[in-house]
């Protein structure tokens, strides 16, 4: 009631007796119409991004960023997406580095910072400087999650932060004749109480530190504590916010690589340092079983999000399976297919069909499913007597239109309209016939339709029928 109560507050402005009424009432109408547009969009948005929530849904995600994310300032921003995803039932776990912190305290100690290969001597001073950094880290990241901003996703939330002992850990030893002391790998994740801790709805904060079981403190790699919870914890997807905007090859974003194109990449010798160090981690945990790695630029606000809620979201995902497939559609998908189709049926665009036609229906369409969500269909009905079938029901996502699904669909459809002895197909339509024009239709009337469907054309939506030879 408040939002309407503004809205017809906004309205009032405009009844000055100065204005003329009838520009008074344009302006109102203006206002309406910029109002109902806002609402369509909003709804719009909601139902695009419905199939995620639900995907997502009790999916456990380990999400890692350094210390340079912290150092910019954008650690509220990224708590803020966090909680949303918390609220809408994912479990998280969150990874921090401090290497610019670690950095920072061996300058006010005047220790001077020491690697060997790209990995850094921890030696006992270096040791305390990495604890002190970390704690830091910890506790702004703690503090963060505490709060609850006002008018963010933040606002009324308490999220309870679990860290601990949860990461032991072992030397790296003697390298090379170089003997790196303090500095360690990951031995092992301890699952079951992080597992435990994530399903009473905590978060989970594990920082870059392991412990022996001799009580010995290492300093370890971001990365490495990352890839080594996202095996342990089986999570459904490991995501790296970096300062790259992800895998770039010859000055392309490589958005979607699969493990055996990731490891390909990995030994062509083209990538810079980061973004090896961070393929190889994603490989690792591909291999271990990850579904799902993402690298992508915590520089973007909300980049999380985009990625997560986007079709081709904005870094690069490297996945241990088929990222995209296009298939005949099964009795699961009918829902799917609905929420594609019910936009083009709002608009008039697609005759509407109810769930039981669709059910009804089902073995006559085709689905494009990428990573779990249908993105397009499209239904062949074929007419074997005059080997010809009708194409119906195309329909692809809006946030994913002109990459040519709709374009790989129709093929797929001409696809099974050969397989079944078919000869023609067509397309009755109302708003697309450029579109069909230009892939090889062309006009035909409605006498060249079959008996039974020129039986059930409908006069009053005077639908184009257009043809094409296979």
């Amino acid at each position: 009631m408040k939002h309407y109560n503004l809205r017809m507050n906004s309205f009032s402005s405009f009844t000055n007796d100065k204005m003329p009424p009838q520009k008074v009432s344009d302006e109102i109408n203006e206002k309406a119409l910029e109002i109902a547009d806002q609402q369509a969009r909003f709804v719009d948005w909601l139902r695009s991004v419905a199939p995620y929530i639900h995907a997502f849904h009790n999916k456990t995600f380990v999400v890692a960023f350094g210390g340079e994310l912290v150092q910019r300032g954008a650690l509220n921003a990224l708590i803020q997406d966090i909680a949303f995803l918390h609220a809408m039932g994912m479990q998280i776990v969150l990874v921090h580095g401090s290497r610019p912190q670690v950095e920072e305290q061996l300058r006010l100690h005047q220790v001077e910072s020491s690697f060997f290969n790209g990995m850094r001597i921890t030696d006992a001073d270096a040791l305390e400087s990495a604890k002190e950094a970390a704690g830091e880290v910890r506790l702004d990241i703690e503090a963060a999650i505490s709060q609850g901003l006002p008018n963010t996703p933040m606002a009324h939330a308490h999220i309870s932060v679990v860290s601990g002992n949860f990461v032991t850990a072992r030397p790296v030893g003697i390298l090379d004749g170089v003997d790196f002391q303090h500095t360690g790998i990951v031995r092992k994740i301890d699952a079951n109480s992080i597992h435990h801790s994530l399903s009473h709805r905590k978060l989970v904060l594990l920082s870059p530190l392991g412990f022996s079981p001799t009580g010995e403190a290492f300093n370890l790699s971001m990365e490495d504590v990352a890839s080594s919870a996202a095996v342990a914890l089986h999570a459904d997807k490991l995501i790296y916010l970096t300062s790259m905007p992800g895998i770039v090859e010859d000055s392309d974003l490589q958005r979607e690589l699969s493990l055996n194109e990731a490891q390909q990449l990995q030994t062509s010798n083209t990538l810079d340092t980061e973004t090896a160090t961070y393929l190889t981690h994603a490989i690792r945990a591909c291999r271990g079983g990850v579904t799902r790695v993402h690298l992508i630029p915590f520089t973007l606000d909300g980049s999380i999000l985009l990625e997560l809620f986007t079709h081709d979201g904005v870094g690069s995902m490297i996945s241990d399976k088929n990222l995209e497939s296009l298939r005949e559609a099964v009795i699961d998908d009918v829902g799917g297919i609905l929420q594609l189709i019910e936009p083009l049926e709002s608009d008039g665009t697609l005759v509407r069909r109810g769930r039981t036609q669709i059910e009804r229906d089902i073995n006559y369409f085709s689905v494009i499913e990428h990573d779990g969500v249908l993105f397009g269909c499209a239904a062949l009905y074929p007419y074997p007597q005059e080997k010809l079938g009708e194409m119906a029901c195309l329909s692809v996502a809006s946030d994913s239109q002109g990459v040519g699904d709709g374009e790989r669909l129709l093929k797929h459809i001409e696809q099974r309209a050969r397989a079944q002895g078919l000869t023609r197909i067509f397309v009755l339509t109302t708003r697309t016939e450029h579109w069909f024009l230009k892939r090889g239709f062309r006009k035909a009337s409605i006498d060249n339709l079959p008996e039974d469907r020129r039986r059930l054309y409908n006069w009053q939506r005077k639908s184009l029928v257009l043809m094409k030879q296979l």
